[in-house]
């Protein structure tokens, strides 16, 4: 029985990828060998498992075609499943025996099978645990929501959003329930792999050795230490922590960058790497179905997972609130908005070319006919708002911009149609509504529209005096502080407030010239600035 129970867990037990170990100065790294009979079924085991998902996103096709061919029948679809199926329980055992013949795998199930589910694992223990790359999903859980240390009673701010029926083009009611029919299988079987690419298993197959090497080269040359945390859903997340509080060669090592990517991004191969070269501690995590986290991206699903990242940082790894910067790239700047909103004593946010609404970038890459049901999918199952959450954060922010970005925009040929811009613009308006009128805001939006070339022109033909702008937020905040909205501007005329507002959009902004994909470069990767002292925070 012993031995029934061994073979049965190599056969259904994690893979194994890397064997990592640590000497006093560097960590030494050994790929994981399987023998010629685990070889064997791991081959089959992936050929089936391309299979199944290739079926699983061409049934339609696949159903059509066979319902087509006379000669296939219930029968031959019954030998045909029969077939796969001993097909897999064969190369399951083979792979069973040989991780039982391999004294490498069997360490590595002993060292797993001493952790208590019931028990929280030590950081000695994990210590051990790490030396093994391998599947996320055997691993026990770092940190829980559950968890006595977790701050469960802090309430979270939600924006949500409904639009109305002419808003989502439908006029008549009794259309309303068949379009949201649709729309859910619409998300579920298209909208959903279309917007998070990455959570596609053929994509992460795909990119599979890309990832694993991204993650050795974290371990081994940053010191990284992956950790499993429970979100509330009971979703696992797989993390990432490079400490450098202790390294006094960086320059901001005691403050934390959580990094929020993008919708194809891993924290393996994602924008972990430029707060890492500036010289910051970092905690990169994965999407919900990404990589070794769980679930699926749906925003739920999102909020709770980097709502229990934020609690790791705290209450897990030490970090007060004032010590952490949010970087969110791309679809990241959902999250990251988020989670600024959620906790505002953060140090501060980034925002790198990310949009303000996700509908007006869907309803553009999708047939206009299908206007109806991308915006009841979107605003129901999808309603990716960072914009509106960003206009309740109140805290410093840097907002990124690419000036040739492919992807956030609705015409790639014309900065002005740059979503950025929208996000700036909703910035503005919700911490500076005394400055909004007719003619700042044309004059910001022209502002916006031109290249960064020529941009310090209008600046120029408008007389915006730094000194006098930088003077009079000064005087501003000491007198009121630097809480949001400010009523800075009640008293001037609009020539005033628009050179007062060309300056201030002058300091969130950060004009960035690359495409959408590119990675940030480490010398525009600093803390946001913020008026109460007209520079830079610093935190350090």
């Amino acid at each position: 029985m012993g031995i029934i129970s061994q073979l049965w867990c190599c056969m259904a037990g994690p893979r194994l990828y890397r064997i990592y170990g640590r000497t006093q100065d560097q960590v030494e790294v050994e790929v994981y060998s399987p023998n010629a009979l685990e070889k064997m079924g791991n081959k089959v085991i992936q050929g089936l498992y391309v299979m199944y998902n290739v079926g699983l996103y061409t049934a339609p096709i696949i159903v059509l075609s066979l319902y087509r061919w006379e000669t296939f029948s219930h029968h031959s679809a019954v030998k045909l499943g029969t077939s796969l199926g001993l097909l897999l329980a064969v190369a399951l055992v083979f792979r069973g025996v040989g991780r039982q013949l391999n004294p490498t795998y069997t360490n590595f199930l002993d060292v797993l099978a001493t952790f208590d589910k019931a028990k929280k694992p030590t950081e000695q223990s994990l210590e051990i645990l790490r030396r093994f790359d391998s599947d996320f999903s055997a691993w026990p859980s770092t940190f829980e929501w559950s968890d006595l240390q977790a701050d469960d009673n802090k309430p979270r701010l939600y924006v949500d959003r409904e639009l109305s029926r002419r808003e989502l083009g439908i006029v008549s009611r009794a259309l309303r329930l068949p379009c949201e029919v649709i729309a859910y299988f619409l998300v579920h079987l298209i909208g959903r792999p279309l917007v998070y690419p990455g959570s596609v298993q053929l994509l992460q197959f795909a990119v599979g050795d890309f990832v694993l090497n991204g993650r050795e080269q974290l371990v081994r040359n940053k010191g990284g230490k992956r950790n499993k945390i429970i979100a509330r859903d009971g979703n696992a997340i797989d993390t990432m922590f490079i400490d450098r509080r202790k390294d006094s060669q960086t320059p901001h090592g005691k403050t934390l960058v959580v990094c929020c990517e993008g919708n194809a991004g891993f924290y393996e191969i994602g924008i972990a790497a430029t707060p890492l070269e500036a010289g910051y501690s970092v905690l990169g995590w994965n999407h919900p179905g990404f990589g070794g986290s769980t679930g699926a991206p749906f925003p739920s699903q999102e909020r709770n997972a980097v709502d229990a990242v934020m609690q790791f940082a705290i209450h897990g790894l030490g970090f007060k609130e004032e010590e952490i910067l949010i970087y969110g790239w791309s679809i990241g700047g959902y999250t990251s908005t988020w989670a600024a909103m959620n906790y505002p004593q953060i140090a501060g946010l980034i925002l790198d070319a990310t949009f303000d609404d996700v509908l007006p970038l869907a309803l553009l890459r999708m047939p206009e006919f299908l206007g109806s049901l991308v915006r009841v999918a979107i605003t129901r199952y999808l309603n990716l708002n960072p914009g509106h959450q960003l206009a309740k954060y109140p805290g410093p922010v840097t907002i990124i911009r690419r000036t040739r970005d492919e992807i956030i925009t609705t015409d790639d040929t014309q900065l002005r149609c740059n979503r950025a811009n929208n996000l700036m613009l909703m910035l503005m308006e919700s911490r500076y509504p005394q400055l909004i009128t007719t003619q700042s805001t044309e004059v910001l939006l022209h502002w916006l529209s031109e290249d960064p070339a020529f941009q310090g022109s209008i600046m120029s033909e408008w007389n915006v005096d730094s000194d006098l702008c930088s003077s009079l937020l000064a005087s501003y905040t000491t007198q009121h502080g630097e809480s949001y909205p400010m009523t800075i501007g009640e008293d001037m005329n609009d020539d005033e407030k628009t050179r007062l507002l060309l300056y201030l959009a002058s300091k969130y902004l950060v004009d960035f010239n690359s495409t959408h994909n590119n990675p940030l470069d480490p010398h525009l990767f600093r803390k946001p600035w913020r008026p109460l002292t007209d520079s830079y925070v610093q935190v350090d």
